[in-house]
Protein backbone atom coordinates (compact mmCIF):
# COMPACT_ATOMS: atom_id res chain seq x y z
CA UNK A 1 0.00 0.00 0.00
CA UNK A 2 2.86 2.74 0.70
CA UNK A 3 4.47 1.70 -2.86
CA UNK A 4 0.93 2.68 -4.05
CA UNK A 5 0.28 5.69 -2.14
CA UNK A 6 4.30 6.82 -3.09
CA UNK A 7 3.32 6.29 -6.40
CA UNK A 8 0.40 8.65 -5.86
CA UNK A 9 2.60 11.79 -5.76
CA UNK A 10 1.80 14.86 -3.67
CA UNK A 11 -1.36 13.56 -2.12
CA UNK A 12 -3.90 14.97 0.19
CA UNK A 13 -5.95 12.89 2.98
CA UNK A 14 -9.14 14.00 3.92
CA UNK A 15 -8.42 13.48 8.42
CA UNK A 16 -11.58 13.01 10.29
CA UNK A 17 -11.00 12.02 14.40
CA UNK A 18 -11.55 8.49 13.69
CA UNK A 19 -9.47 5.96 13.64
CA UNK A 20 -9.78 4.62 9.41
CA UNK A 21 -8.63 8.27 8.00
CA UNK A 22 -5.91 8.04 11.11
CA UNK A 23 -4.23 5.17 9.51
CA UNK A 24 -4.72 6.68 5.69
CA UNK A 25 -2.61 9.51 6.79
CA UNK A 26 0.16 7.28 8.79
CA UNK A 27 0.74 5.67 5.82
CA UNK A 28 0.79 8.62 3.57
CA UNK A 29 2.94 10.22 5.73
CA UNK A 30 5.29 6.86 5.59
CA UNK A 31 5.20 6.74 2.30
CA UNK A 32 5.68 10.50 0.99
CA UNK A 33 7.13 13.12 3.82
CA UNK A 34 6.31 16.35 3.10
CA UNK A 35 4.26 15.62 -0.29
CA UNK A 36 1.17 14.56 2.36
CA UNK A 37 -0.92 17.17 3.92
CA UNK A 38 -4.37 16.13 5.77
CA UNK A 39 -6.79 17.98 5.87
CA UNK A 40 -9.76 18.19 8.63
CA UNK A 41 -13.07 19.90 7.70
CA UNK A 42 -15.07 22.23 10.16
CA UNK A 43 -18.40 23.48 9.90
CA UNK A 44 -21.68 23.06 11.83
CA UNK A 45 -22.28 19.17 11.30
CA UNK A 46 -18.67 18.31 12.73
CA UNK A 47 -18.39 18.28 16.50
CA UNK A 48 -15.48 20.51 17.94
CA UNK A 49 -14.17 17.44 19.68
CA UNK A 50 -13.36 15.51 16.46
CA UNK A 51 -11.44 18.76 14.99
CA UNK A 52 -9.42 18.56 18.40
CA UNK A 53 -9.28 14.84 18.13
CA UNK A 54 -7.74 15.15 14.42
CA UNK A 55 -5.06 17.81 15.29
CA UNK A 56 -3.65 15.60 18.12
CA UNK A 57 -4.08 12.69 15.44
CA UNK A 58 -2.09 14.41 12.82
CA UNK A 59 0.98 15.42 15.87
CA UNK A 60 1.47 11.91 17.15
CA UNK A 61 1.34 11.08 12.85
CA UNK A 62 4.14 13.95 12.14
CA UNK A 63 2.17 14.85 9.00
CA UNK A 64 1.12 18.74 7.82
CA UNK A 65 -2.16 19.55 8.72
CA UNK A 66 -4.76 21.93 7.97
CA UNK A 67 -8.30 22.76 9.13
CA UNK A 68 -10.80 23.94 6.22
CA UNK A 69 -14.14 25.47 6.67
CA UNK A 70 -17.05 23.98 4.35
CA UNK A 71 -20.92 24.57 5.30
CA UNK A 72 -23.21 21.85 3.76
CA UNK A 73 -26.05 24.49 5.16
CA UNK A 74 -25.37 26.48 1.97
CA UNK A 75 -27.30 23.55 0.29
CA UNK A 76 -31.53 23.62 0.20
CA UNK A 77 -30.64 20.01 -0.53
CA UNK A 78 -28.80 19.17 2.41
CA UNK A 79 -30.81 21.31 5.23
CA UNK A 80 -34.30 19.37 3.74
CA UNK A 81 -32.41 16.28 5.06
CA UNK A 82 -33.83 13.64 2.45
CA UNK A 83 -32.16 10.25 2.60
CA UNK A 84 -29.60 10.92 0.25
CA UNK A 85 -28.59 14.00 2.25
CA UNK A 86 -24.74 12.70 2.73
CA UNK A 87 -24.31 12.91 -1.03
CA UNK A 88 -25.16 17.03 -0.56
CA UNK A 89 -22.98 16.66 2.23
CA UNK A 90 -20.21 15.36 1.05
CA UNK A 91 -20.30 17.14 -2.52
CA UNK A 92 -19.86 20.31 -0.79
CA UNK A 93 -16.95 18.70 1.44
CA UNK A 94 -15.28 17.10 -1.87
CA UNK A 95 -15.15 20.19 -3.50
CA UNK A 96 -13.77 22.06 -0.86
CA UNK A 97 -11.31 20.05 -0.49
CA UNK A 98 -10.29 19.84 -4.35
CA UNK A 99 -10.26 23.29 -4.31
CA UNK A 100 -7.60 23.49 -1.62
CA UNK A 101 -5.74 20.51 -3.32
CA UNK A 102 -5.39 22.54 -6.80
CA UNK A 103 -3.89 25.69 -4.93
CA UNK A 104 -0.83 23.13 -3.45
CA UNK A 105 -0.21 21.08 -6.72
CA UNK A 106 -2.04 17.87 -5.12
CA UNK A 107 -2.23 14.72 -7.43
CA UNK A 108 -3.55 12.23 -5.28
CA UNK A 109 -6.69 12.94 -2.84
CA UNK A 110 -7.17 9.92 -0.09
CA UNK A 111 -10.30 9.29 2.45
CA UNK A 112 -10.58 6.29 5.08
CA UNK A 113 -13.39 4.08 3.21
CA UNK A 114 -12.27 0.50 3.95
CA UNK A 115 -13.73 -2.78 2.22
CA UNK A 116 -16.71 -3.06 5.34
CA UNK A 117 -17.95 0.59 4.66
CA UNK A 118 -18.54 -0.82 0.98
CA UNK A 119 -21.74 -3.09 2.49
CA UNK A 120 -23.69 -0.27 3.68
CA UNK A 121 -25.72 2.51 1.46
CA UNK A 122 -23.55 5.11 1.48
CA UNK A 123 -24.81 8.30 -1.09
CA UNK A 124 -21.78 10.47 0.39
CA UNK A 125 -19.56 8.08 -0.91
CA UNK A 126 -20.68 8.70 -4.50
CA UNK A 127 -20.41 12.31 -3.82
CA UNK A 128 -16.25 11.40 -3.13
CA UNK A 129 -15.58 9.20 -6.15
CA UNK A 130 -17.34 11.97 -8.14
CA UNK A 131 -14.70 14.62 -7.18
CA UNK A 132 -11.76 12.14 -7.25
CA UNK A 133 -11.26 10.85 -3.95
CA UNK A 134 -10.33 7.23 -4.17
CA UNK A 135 -10.32 4.54 -1.04
CA UNK A 136 -7.22 3.25 -1.00
CA UNK A 137 -7.89 0.64 2.00
CA UNK A 138 -10.80 -0.98 0.69
CA UNK A 139 -8.55 -1.11 -2.74
CA UNK A 140 -6.17 -2.69 -0.23
CA UNK A 141 -8.83 -5.27 0.86
CA UNK A 142 -8.47 -3.86 4.57
CA UNK A 143 -11.90 -4.35 7.12
CA UNK A 144 -12.17 -2.25 10.40
CA UNK A 145 -10.57 -5.48 12.17
CA UNK A 146 -7.32 -4.74 9.52
CA UNK A 147 -7.41 -1.05 9.94
CA UNK A 148 -7.77 -1.34 14.09
CA UNK A 149 -4.82 -3.78 13.93
CA UNK A 150 -2.99 -1.46 12.25
CA UNK A 151 -3.55 1.68 14.35
CA UNK A 152 -2.60 -0.28 17.20
CA UNK A 153 0.62 -0.80 15.73
CA UNK A 154 1.42 2.22 14.57
CA UNK A 155 0.38 3.94 18.01
CA UNK A 156 -1.99 6.10 17.09
CA UNK A 157 -3.69 7.69 19.93
CA UNK A 158 -7.36 7.45 18.78
CA UNK A 159 -7.03 3.26 17.94
CA UNK A 160 -9.71 2.42 19.89
CA UNK A 161 -11.65 5.32 19.49
CA UNK A 162 -15.34 4.25 18.46
CA UNK A 163 -16.66 5.39 14.98
CA UNK A 164 -18.39 8.69 14.64
CA UNK A 165 -20.58 10.30 12.12
CA UNK A 166 -21.25 13.93 11.44
CA UNK A 167 -23.85 15.64 13.94
CA UNK A 168 -26.77 15.37 11.32
CA UNK A 169 -26.71 12.24 11.12
CA UNK A 170 -28.59 12.01 14.41
CA UNK A 171 -31.47 13.68 12.75
CA UNK A 172 -34.65 12.13 10.96
CA UNK A 173 -34.47 12.15 7.47
CA UNK A 174 -37.28 14.47 6.66
CA UNK A 175 -36.79 16.91 9.77
CA UNK A 176 -34.84 19.79 8.43
CA UNK A 177 -31.47 20.89 9.39
CA UNK A 178 -30.42 24.06 10.27
CA UNK A 179 -26.81 24.83 12.47
CA UNK A 180 -29.19 26.14 16.24
CA UNK A 181 -30.22 22.62 16.15
CA UNK A 182 -27.11 20.56 15.66
CA UNK A 183 -25.41 22.81 17.90
CA UNK A 184 -27.71 21.70 20.37
CA UNK A 185 -27.24 18.00 19.54
CA UNK A 186 -23.47 18.31 19.72
CA UNK A 187 -23.95 20.08 23.23
CA UNK A 188 -26.38 16.96 24.67
CA UNK A 189 -23.87 14.74 23.14
CA UNK A 190 -20.77 16.18 25.30
CA UNK A 191 -23.04 16.59 28.38
CA UNK A 192 -23.15 12.55 28.62
CA UNK A 193 -19.19 12.30 27.05
CA UNK A 194 -18.46 14.65 30.60
CA UNK A 195 -20.30 12.22 32.49
CA UNK A 196 -17.95 9.48 31.16
CA UNK A 197 -20.02 7.61 28.14
CA UNK A 198 -17.88 6.41 25.87
CA UNK A 199 -20.20 5.81 23.04
CA UNK A 200 -23.14 8.26 22.62
CA UNK A 201 -26.08 9.69 20.36
CA UNK A 202 -28.69 12.11 21.43
CA UNK A 203 -31.37 11.30 17.87
CA UNK A 204 -33.37 13.95 17.67
CA UNK A 205 -37.20 13.46 15.40
CA UNK A 206 -38.88 16.76 15.97
CA UNK A 207 -38.97 18.23 19.13
CA UNK A 208 -38.01 14.90 20.90
CA UNK A 209 -34.96 13.55 21.75
CA UNK A 210 -33.52 9.44 22.50
CA UNK A 211 -30.54 9.07 24.28
CA UNK A 212 -28.55 5.96 23.34
CA UNK A 213 -25.55 4.67 25.35
CA UNK A 214 -23.35 1.41 24.37
CA UNK A 215 -25.66 -1.74 25.83
CA UNK A 216 -23.26 -2.11 28.43
CA UNK A 217 -23.72 1.39 30.27
CA UNK A 218 -27.15 1.33 29.83
CA UNK A 219 -27.71 -0.05 33.41
CA UNK A 220 -25.35 3.01 34.47
CA UNK A 221 -27.60 5.60 32.04
CA UNK A 222 -30.81 4.54 33.79
CA UNK A 223 -29.87 4.56 37.41
CA UNK A 224 -32.78 6.47 39.00
CA UNK A 225 -30.89 9.76 39.96
CA UNK A 226 -28.38 9.97 37.29
CA UNK A 227 -30.57 9.31 34.47
CA UNK A 228 -32.86 11.74 35.59
CA UNK A 229 -30.67 14.50 36.05
CA UNK A 230 -29.30 13.26 32.36
CA UNK A 231 -32.69 13.96 30.84
CA UNK A 232 -33.23 17.07 32.35
CA UNK A 233 -29.88 18.06 31.11
CA UNK A 234 -30.56 17.08 27.70
CA UNK A 235 -34.20 18.64 27.95
CA UNK A 236 -33.12 22.03 28.99
CA UNK A 237 -31.11 22.17 25.86
CA UNK A 238 -34.85 22.69 24.24
CA UNK A 239 -35.67 18.97 23.57
CA UNK A 240 -38.63 17.28 24.64
CA UNK A 241 -39.84 15.10 25.50
CA UNK A 242 -36.45 13.20 26.23
CA UNK A 243 -36.43 9.57 26.70
CA UNK A 244 -33.46 6.96 27.38
CA UNK A 245 -32.98 3.39 24.83
CA UNK A 246 -33.17 0.64 26.94
CA UNK A 247 -31.76 -1.26 24.10
CA UNK A 248 -28.72 1.20 23.88
CA UNK A 249 -26.70 2.12 20.48
CA UNK A 250 -27.18 -0.62 17.94
CA UNK A 251 -29.95 -2.30 19.94
CA UNK A 252 -32.59 -0.89 17.82
CA UNK A 253 -33.37 -2.17 14.02
CA UNK A 254 -32.25 0.70 11.52
CA UNK A 255 -30.97 3.01 14.46
CA UNK A 256 -28.48 3.22 11.52
CA UNK A 257 -26.18 6.66 11.51
CA UNK A 258 -27.81 8.42 8.18
CA UNK A 259 -31.11 9.03 9.72
CA UNK A 260 -32.68 8.71 13.34
CA UNK A 261 -35.51 6.27 13.45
Amino acid sequence: MIDRLRDGGPTLVALSGGVDSAVVAALAQAALGGAAVAVTLTGPAVARAEVERAGRVAASIGIEHRLLAADPLERAEYRANPSNRCYFCRSVEAGRLVEFGGSRGIRSYLDGVHLDDLTDVRPGLRAMEEAGFRHPLAEAGWTKADVRREARSLGLPNAEQPSDACLASRVAHGDPIDEPLLRRIEAAEALLLGRGFLRVRVRVRGGGARIEVAPEEVPRLLDSRGGAEVVAEVAALGFGPVTVDPLGYGGRRGAAEGGAP
